[in-house]
């Protein structure tokens, strides 16, 4: 994890090749490397969804193909497969009705829609993510490449907050209504 600071201050293929780890799509790392410097966090994560929203369909899928489906483990040591292992932790303790259901679930959804579900698995429970998987199935496709681009830009938004530290440049963390 780098700083703000640091991120702002790194040569443009170092800060192009650390937010590769956050959405592979070709056009959102230049997109956000180019609004640089950030004056915080959330600036940043703010431009990060922006650019994602952004994107054309052919990139939000160069983006989601590198995502492995719900309950799958990712392989390999990148920085995006260690994301997805993270992101999904909560699937590793569901139980094997919910598994089942999962994994049917998400070859329904290949078979529907050609592509991999895509979902902020990040502080969503198997369950929830079940839920969510069966009802984005009775989407059409334009209303799903809305909620796919949207789920995208959630995940970018976590990974790409996980990249830089608040804390290294003394700012102070927002407060958050209880």
């Amino acid at each position: 994890m780098a700083s703000l600071d640091d991120f702002n201050a790194e040569p443009a293929d170092r800060a192009v090749h650390a937010l590769r780890a956050c959405n592979a799509a070709p056009r959102f790392a230049a997109g956000v490397v180019a609004g640089r410097p950030y004056p915080d966090v959330e600036a940043l994560v703010a431009r990060a969804e922006e650019v994602v929203r952004g994107l054309p369909w052919d990139e939000v899928e160069l983006a989601i193909a590198v995502h492995p489906r719900i309950g799958d483990r990712a392989e390999g040591s990148s920085a995006e497969a260690e994301a997805s292992r993270r992101e999904q932790g909560s699937v590793g303790g569901a139980d094997d009705a919910t598994r089942a259901a999962l994994a049917a679930g998400n070859r329904e959804y290949e078979e529907r829609f050609d592509r991999v579900f895509l979902v902020r698995a990040s502080g969503r429970s198997p369950e929830e993510m079940l839920a969510e998987l069966r009802r984005r199935l009775g989407n059409d496709e334009e209303t799903e490449r809305a909620e796919v681009t949207g789920q995208l830009a959630e995940i970018t938004a976590l990974r790409v907050r996980g990249l830089v530290s608040a804390t290294a440049t003394g700012e102070r963390a927002p407060q958050r209504d209880a």
